[in-house]
């Protein structure tokens, strides 16, 4: 989507919150995960998880090297309950329930066919875990270089959550989701146009002469959680011709993976930019960081973050791609969309120059052989502060303007 002068748009972004079924498979996967790196720092982890009504499957590939590490592979029964009673499903009534929950496993190893491209050995590098093309993006709209849309929608969903979580809220179950559409105007963000925010509820908000959740807790939502954190991220978009969609279905009881089935990898917009940039179609959650899908992601988010940062453009995407095994990118390439003050050739020369991008290289330099993936796998990838998200800090930028003679 390039910037254009004097054109006027809409563009909207949505986010989800953590009692969201695809959010809580998400979750689950990624603290399996978690719970071997802890114990194996080299595990080879794929792990996928679906949710349904009071059922959970995992499955996918798993390989540990240490008595450790297999002892939490099995207690992933544990850390599967634990991940949703955290999130919230501690109640019967609401038709999934951490404690009667049925946990089913179907994991297995690596394929060795897999593992003898990926593993580094005697004279051979740490290969691409996958073949595949990654992106990463990053622009000037907010103080955390994420576009405006998908910003206000992660942080109404964390309000959401916290809601919730305090007991601010008593009536608000852990289902929800959030939709923010933008006015740009010259390429910039203008206004908030309209605002959709539908989250579960229990019955005490109900109005029982229209069977729909009360006209009080719909200006409950909007007074807040709406309108707190668009006048706290960002004031000037906010005005009185906002439109507001509130649980516009009327009634929202039945949530969770009791409404719907839950899948990991079913949120790639969500977890990314919203949509506002391009994305190779690879998921993260319950990923280790040798699959090049994950770690070369944060990499590109990580290089296109500081390409802004640096003054080199407004906007910035970065793509590279890979060969199964193979060490050496097959491709970079970055895309400013005619905001860049330097040739683009010469900020893709310095980023291989700047960036480490072969596998390992990418995963020493942002120290991912750790457990700090469960908290990615809620509001968003990118755009977070903390010492896991080491991919959005910004220490090339004084590197990329010497190299690019700015």
């Amino acid at each position: 989507m390039t910037q254009s002068a004097g054109k006027s748009y809409l563009f909207t972004s949505e986010s989800v919150t953590k009692g969201h079924p695809d959010k809580v498979a998400d979750q689950i996967s990624d603290a399996i995960l978690d719970s071997l790196l802890a114990k194996d720092p080299l595990a080879r982890v794929a792990c996928e998880t679906l949710v349904t009504t009071g059922l959970v499957v995992l499955a996918g590939e798993v390989t540990v090297h240490n008595v450790a590490a297999e002892r939490a592979l099995l207690q992933a029964e544990e850390t599967v309950r634990e991940v949703i009673r955290s999130i919230g499903y501690d109640d019967p009534a609401a038709g999934f329930d951490y404690r009667s929950c049925g946990v089913l496993r179907a994991l297995h190893g690596q394929s060795e066919n897999i593992s003898r491209g990926v593993t580094a050995g005697k004279g051979k590098e740490q290969g691409a875990g996958d073949q595949g093309l990654m992106f990463g993006f990053a622009c000037d709209e907010t103080c955390d270089f994420m576009p405006m849309p998908i910003h206000l929608a992660h942080c109404l969903t964390a309000r959401l959550s916290e809601a919730r979580e305090s007991g601010e809220m008593k009536w608000l179950r852990p289902d929800g989701k959030s939709q923010v559409t933008v006015r740009y105007e010259d390429g910039g963000p203008l206004l908030v146009d309209t605002i959709v925010l539908s989250t579960q509820h229990n019955e005490s908000v109900v109005d029982p002469k229209t069977d729909a959740m009360s006209a009080k807790a719909k200006e409950a939502i909007i007074q807040k959680i709406i309108k707190p954190v668009i006048m706290a991220e960002a004031p000037s978009m906010w005005h009185n011709g906002i439109v507001f969609h509130v649980n516009p279905t009327g009634k929202f009881v039945i949530g969770g993976p009791h409404g719907d089935s839950g899948l990991t990898g079913r949120k790639i917009i969500v977890d990314t930019y919203g949509g506002r940039g391009r994305h190779g179609g690879g998921a993260f959650s319950g990923k280790d960081p040798s699959k090049v899908d994950r770690s070369a992601c944060y990499m590109c988010r990580y290089i296109a973050k500081n390409i802004v940062a640096a003054g080199l453009a407004k906007v910035a995407e970065v793509q590279v791609g890979y060969a199964i095994g193979v060490a050496e990118p097959v491709s970079v390439l970055v895309d400013c969309e005619g905001t860049a003050v330097v040739d683009e050739d010469r900020i893709a020369a310095a980023i291989r120059d700047i960036f480490p991008l072969k596998p390992q290289d990418i995963i020493k330099h942002l120290n991912l052989l750790r457990p700090i993936y469960r908290e990615t796998s809620h509001d968003g990838h990118f755009g977070r502060t903390g010492p896991g998200f080491t991919w959005e800090k910004l220490d090339k930028v004084n590197a990329l303007r010497k190299a690019c003679k700015v």
